[in-house]
């Protein structure tokens, strides 16, 4: 390890020169792959990243998200592979089990055509057992979370002693987060030879100096985000939770006065599927994929274009370059993989000076994407309102009036006008059934013989639902207890700590199942509680850890799911199993703030176990 390298400014590429990814000296089977995606041209981050970590060397790369930085590092690292060592050569640490995630599933899109690579995501809040398994076989690839990246250290699952290449991705999300500790443990366990790559949108004084401390003589790139959206192009979200999400972009579809609608999704086989629900559902709908030939592609293009086609649901490979004026609405059902995505799937609409509409679904655990999304397009994305019912059932009853209008004009001009109003005319003098009566029964017909209003029942599902970070945002400070009241008697230590920048927000204690004799430490707890609950670290209060267990303060006001997510999540091969805090719970113990710094405490289980071992 060098002690005080240098830092080597790149040598600049013109973003204006005419550069394809079959002039950066990628394997044919990666460049395939590659080619596979859609992507011709390499952004600017890729550019001067590539031929640096192909030739083994490490770097420094400053650029913000959804600048193509995982192709940046997973292109040359997949040429760099031996695939006939069975052993982890790479290892990739990410701040979130999300970004882990998407990141192994980059690695494997562009890996397609290597043949037998294993590249293994291990992150907190799975079970270990799959985890294990990968692992066990041999994985080429680990990309992971840092905490349970150190958990199968330690465990002896995950020898990195081998290792080639380590990335750390977002290194100031992770030091946001609480790891920088855990990301310098497991530093401290690599071998000296390892080619590392280092990927911050900010250089804080910490990065900088495990940059000066690890990396050895590293190329300095920097690369301003560039990507940003047309200003015709209204950007609204919604917040979405599992299930809800088909009635979400029904109610969109019924309440937007749209032309065409492109509706994204991140898989092929979720075409399909949404194509076949909203084709049930009475809506003009088609799938558009990579397994549809070419001149398939082409005629679906072409009904949307006629207006035989309302609605598309597509990948971003294969909407990539799709110009259609029609396309008055972009939802992003599903979210973006990267910001770049994003930009590139909102830029189908509001075209050529054009105003459109993008929308994009957010659950709970995407509201930092969905930030990260703001600050690449510079644009604030306004959250939607959900209408009332009787906003969607006004509106369901003008345009089945106006339905009814059109089709009447329709119908004058067509031979069907005759046989039509002679069997109606039929039916009400031989039955003596009322014209109103016929009229309603057909109409019930027409609906599928289902319920052409909402109720409360049916739309319970799609009322707002607040984010853990929303939840509290608005309240105030509550009010003050009076004398008397048992709560306002607990011992000292047992009630939450008010946050120090935000006293307004009422706080709880809660205690997680891990402590001190599992070898936890507070960036463990913070990182695995804002993965888990969508939860800003700023939020998190104070942290005093004992022998077995941890006690945590959070806002008042955790959602039912949050509770239920963080009970199943794990942390240092221990579920959290997080319960309210109590008096019969107390005992003595560290108390710690976010950034892991200990504050002078009286842990007598400690002070008894040392006094024996001396």
């Amino acid at each position: 390890m060098s002690s005080a390298p240098s830092f080597t400014a790149s040598s600049s590429i013109d973003s204006s020169t005419d550069l394809s990814f079959d002039s950066l000296d990628l394997l044919p089977a990666v460049l395939k792959a590659v080619h596979d995606s859609g992507y011709t041209t390499p952004s600017e981050i890729q550019a001067q990243s590539i031929p640096h970590l192909l030739a083994g060397k490490d770097i420094i790369g400053q650029a913000q998200t959804g600048t193509g930085k995982t192709a940046a590092f997973a292109l040359p690292i997949l040429c760099n592979i031996e695939l006939s060592l069975k052993r982890t050569q790479v290892l990739v640490l990410a701040p979130t089990r999300e970004l882990a995630i998407q990141v192994a599933e980059a690695f494997q899109t562009y890996a397609k055509y290597l043949p037998k690579i294993n590249i293994v995501p291990v992150y907190g809040g799975a079970p270990y057992s799959e985890q294990l398994r990968g692992l066990k076989k041999g994985a080429h690839i680990v990309v992971g979370t840092p905490g349970r990246v150190m958990d199968h250290i330690r465990k002896g699952s995950l020898n990195i002693k081998n290792l080639h290449t380590l990335v750390l991705d977002e290194a100031d999300e992770m030091l946001r987060m609480g790891f920088i500790d855990d990301v310098e443990w497991v530093l401290e366990q690599t071998p000296d030879s390892r080619q590392i790559a280092l990927f911050s949108a900010t250089m804080p004084t910490v990065i900088r100096r495990i940059a000066q401390k690890y990396l050895v003589e590293p190329e300095m790139i920097k690369v301003a985000s560039k990507t940003m959206t047309a200003a015709t192009i209204k950007q609204r979200y919604w917040r979405v939770y599992g299930a809800s999400k088909l009635d979400a972009l029904t109610r969109i579809l019924e309440l937007e006065d749209h032309d065409a609608m492109l509706v994204f999704v991140n898989t092929k086989n979720m075409t399909l599927e949404l194509a076949e629900q909203l084709q049930s559902r009475g809506f003009a709908c088609e799938a558009l994929n990579g397994d549809i030939p070419q001149n398939g592609r082409e005629r679906i293009v072409e009904r949307l274009k006629r207006g035989r086609l309302d609605v598309l649901i597509a990948t971003d490979v294969v909407a990539r370059g799709l110009d259609v004026q029609r396309i008055s609405h972009v939802v992003n059902y599903d979210a973006p993989r990267d910001n770049e995505s994003y930009v590139h799937r909102i830029g189908r609409t509001g075209r050529a000076g054009r105003s459109g509409d993008a929308i994009l679904f957010v659950s709970r655990r995407e509201t930092r994407l969905l930030k990260s999304i703001e600050r690449t397009t510079k644009q604030a994305i306004i959250e939607m309102e959900i209408p009332s019912i009787k906003k969607i059932n006004e509106l369901r009853i003008q345009r089945y009036k106006k339905t009814i209008l059109t089709t009447i004009e329709k119908l004058k001009n067509s031979k069907n006008y005759d046989i039509f109003s002679n069997l109606i005319n039929e039916l009400h003098e031989e039955e003596s059934v009322d014209m109103v009566d016929i009229a309603a029964a057909l109409a019930h017909m027409s609906n599928n013989n289902k319920s052409f209003l909402l109720n409360e029942s049916e739309f319970k599902h799609l009322k707002e639902k607040r984010s853990f970070n929303d939840s509290f945002a608005d309240k105030g400070p509550r009010k003050k207890r009076e004398r008397g009241d048992r709560k306002a008697k607990e011992a000292p230590g047992l009630r939450a700590v008010p946050l120090k920048d935000m006293p307004e927000v009422s706080m709880k204690r809660f205690r997680v199942e891990v402590g001190y004799d599992h070898g936890v430490k507070p960036g463990n707890i913070v990182g695995a509680i804002a993965n888990e609950a969508g939860l800003d670290s700023k939020m998190i209060g104070q942290i005093e850890i004992f022998d077995d267990y941890s006690v945590v303060d959070l806002p008042d006001g955790m959602p039912k799911d949050v509770f239920q997510d963080l009970q199943k999540a794990w942390v240092c091969q221990q579920q959290l199993k997080i319960s309210m805090f109590s008096g019969a719970q107390a005992k003595s113990g560290k108390s710690w703030n976010k950034k892991g710094k200990g504050r002078k405490a009286n842990n007598r289980a400690h002070q008894q176990r040392k006094r024996k071992a001396d």
